[in-house]
């Protein structure tokens, strides 16, 4: 049951870490009117200034650590509650 909880987890956090880039992403454009300055994005790199790349890697990350705290969190509660719930059948 762990397992399958666990790879459950990982499924909710690659999902989570796609909407949220979506998400970071549209945030980003319309708070600057640019597109992210990403990896292969020449167009956008090339408009970017260092501030803004450094800004951006940096909302990336928090919220990738973000997401990853909180997908961690609720596999551990799913994993606790599913002990409990199997210890007392």
């Amino acid at each position: 049951m762990n397992l399958i909880l666990k790879l459950l987890g990982t499924a909710v956090s690659f999902g989570a870490g796609f909407a949220g880039s979506k998400i970071l992403d549209t945030v980003w454009l319309k708070a600057t009117g640019q597109k992210p300055p990403k990896p292969g994005d020449e167009e956008a790199q090339a408009e970017a200034s260092l501030r803004q790349a450094i800004g951006f890697a940096v909302a990336s990350a928090v919220v990738a650590s973000v997401i990853q705290v909180l997908t961690k969190r609720g596999t551990d509660n799913a994993i606790t509650y599913f002990k409990r719930t199997a210890d007392e059948v």
